[in-house]
């Protein structure tokens, strides 16, 4: 079928585990990192990012310095949070 995702016998991932954000990056993702474009989101709407260890500070800092960054939290928090559906409205 045409929709059925790529596996890469020599990888540990599933298609389903969540990556990394950042450019390049190919590990799980552990942290997830909230932020609000306040010129085109609504105040209460969150989009996200994920991050592995390497790369939470990074664009923790990207974020922040733009006044983006509202939270940072595990993946399993954030999950629990939202019932694994991502993006919070």
């Amino acid at each position: 079928m045409e929709n059925d995702p790529v596996i890469n016998p020599e990888s540990s991932e599933t298609p389903t585990t969540p990556i990394c954000s950042a450019k390049g990056c190919r590990a799980a993702a552990v942290w997830v990192l909230a932020w609000n474009n306040p010129k085109l989101h609504t105040p209460e709407r969150r989009k996200t990012w994920l991050a592995c260890e390497e790369h939470r500070e990074h664009l923790s800092q990207f974020l922040g310095v733009r006044g983006f960054l509202k939270d940072v939290v595990t993946l399993a928090e954030w999950d629990a949070r939202t019932g694994g559906e991502g993006d919070a409205p």
